[in-house]
């Protein structure tokens, strides 16, 4: 994970500058010296270099001399590694490790539950309404039948709209239901 970040990030500050883009897009069609984009880029020859030191320190360009200018050249190769690396499935989400993914869910259930566990109130907001599903659903043992009255005796503890709980809990595929009613269990989670 550290390893990748320390890939990525000087990559994306790089070229999270419009000029630094721009120069990428013109390297990436000819070698040019620092004067040469200055004069295209409408910018100072100081301004251009400290952008091409900013490319370089990320290995996106590299310079050789010629006569009296050093000559810009786009490292495509070190491109193509990132953005192969980028693009692998399993990057994305490894850029994501160690984030805690349950902090949101937590605090929805903090704010809409009283000190005992009840509900304050049933979320309208789908986001908030599924992260209060998560936590009710938990009362549940999985791999345990319930009837519909049993059901709603564990649902009276969190909010007396026994109803909509238990449909949303269903809706949501938490609980699933055989025939009418009849029996509810808790699904796979």
């Amino acid at each position: 994970m550290d390893d990748l970040n320390a890939e990525l990030l000087p990559f994306f500050k790089a070229l999270a500058d419009a000029n630094r883009l721009k120069i990428v897009g013109l390297l990436a069609q000819r070698d040019l010296s620092v004067e040469q984009l200055a004069e295209m880029l409408h910018l100072r020859p100081s301004t251009v270099s400290h952008h091409l030191a900013q490319l370089a320190a990320a290995g996106l360009v590299s310079a050789h001399p010629e006569s009296y200018y050093n000559i810009y050249h786009l490292e495509a190769g070190t491109v193509e590694k990132v953005a192969k690396s980028l693009l692998a499935r399993q990057t994305l989400p490894a850029v994501a490790a160690g984030v805690d993914l349950g902090a949101y869910d937590r605090k929805v259930v903090v704010d809409f539950t009283l000190p005992d566990g009840q509900l304050k109130a049933i979320p309208a907001q789908r986001k908030k309404l599924e992260a209060i599903l998560h936590y009710v659903v938990q009362a549940f043992e999985p791999g345990v039948r319930y009837s519909e009255k049993q059901v709603n005796e564990i649902l009276a503890r969190y909010h007396e709209d026994t109803a909509t709980l238990r449909r949303e809990l269903v809706g949501y595929k938490l609980l699933a239901r055989e025939g009418g009613g009849g029996e509810y269990w808790r699904t796979g989670d």
